[in-house]
């Protein structure tokens, strides 16, 4: 396979606090020798386990980079035991540009794994992040929210997997994290995702759905930031206590969690995030964009639960997601 053209400006295996860059070389119209650059903070002090710390995989999504940022600046080297690898914007040209997919190939970084060194912007950071830095890590926390088009009740999640032990310590890791909600969870494509490829290297992972409108709150930033301390104190990075609360557990048992538009228009959501819905309960509506007079399409729970998540504008496309319902309690307890 071809050599990545990625290459860190810092050490990644040295004691100490280091913060630099990976630099992408692109050739484009304002920079013949140009590059894209990630910022990059590597802390390290001595052996330990390490942890791959990730915020705006997408773009628009902001509690991973503030928490991330937090930590790379306060963070000395003699508070940790091993290392920190942290990327808070890991697809940069996206956080730049406020946008979900990166504004120079529309590239899904979450879609991109494993990548490709000889491939687009987007293929070459997801290949060197899948070849260069996840074989380092024991443990990676990769920060999601709603963006500028969902919101979310703030939750960490975990998946079900094929190796007991892996789920297990992800479980494990996904409840030290201690958001307001824990949710077992069902992707809707988990093809090319970075969740994926850091499961199938028998990683522990931990993400989030933290908010959303393509903003933070006080409330989701100090979400993130507490969940991402207690994390590393549970691998042992960190020294200090875990700060628990009482975190209601959801999982996601199939595709009815799941309602999507059959139309274009003006959305009406008919319940809030957190409320409690019975099967056949109206969720949302959508009204004609262009008259008046017509009734509008009625979108009904499949299942009952809560509403975990919604749609965030107030405009709507066929086919878009208009919410996900949570069911109270994990499998053993149901």
């Amino acid at each position: 396979m071809a050599e990545n053209p990625i290459s860190p400006t810092i050490p990644l295996d040295q004691d100490g606090v280091f913060h630099g860059f990976l630099r992408l070389p692109y050739s484009r119209d304002d920079s013949a020798w140009g590059s894209v650059m990630i910022p990059l903070t590597v802390i390290q002090n001595g052996p330990g386990k390490t942890a791959l710390l990730t915020g705006a995989n997408h773009g628009d999504e902001y509690e991973g980079p503030v928490a991330l940022q937090e930590l790379a600046f306060l963070t000395k080297a003699e508070e940790v035991r091993g290392r920190l690898i942290i990327l808070p914007y890991f697809n940069a040209p996206a956080f730049r540009a406020g946008t979900r997919t990166s504004p120079i190939d529309r590239g899904n970084l979450n879609r991109a794994f494993p990548g490709r060194p000889d491939g687009t912007v987007t293929e070459k950071i997801a290949d060197y992040v899948q070849r260069s830095l996840l074989p380092l890590a024991d443990v990676a926390v990769d920060f999601h929210s709603g963006g500028k088009t969902l919101d979310f009740v703030p939750f960490a999640a975990a998946h079900l997997l094929e190796d007991a032990a892996t789920q297990e310590a992800c479980f494990a890791a996904m409840t030290a994290f201690n958001a307001p909600y824990s949710v077992q969870l069902s992707e809707i494509d988990s093809v090319g995702m970075y969740d994926t490829a850091v499961e199938q290297m028998g990683k522990v992972l931990v993400t989030t759905e933290l908010g959303g409108g393509g903003t933070s709150t006080a409330r989701s930033n100090a979400i993130a930031k507490k969940g991402l301390r207690n994390v590393l104190i549970h691998f042992g990075i960190l020294e200090g206590e875990l700060q628990v609360e009482p975190s209601v557990p959801l999982t996601m048992p199939g595709e009815d969690c799941y309602l999507f538009s059959e139309g274009d228009g003006l959305f009406e959501i008919m319940i809030d995030l957190g409320e409690a819905v019975e099967a056949g309960d109206l969720v949302a509506r959508i009204w004609p964009a262009d008259r008046t007079g017509v009734a509008p399409q009625e979108l009904r729970a499949k299942r009952g639960g809560l509403l975990i998540s919604r749609h965030f504008p107030g405009l709507i496309k066929s086919g878009d997601c208009v919410a996900v319902i949570g069911v109270p309690g994990l499998p053993a307890e149901s």
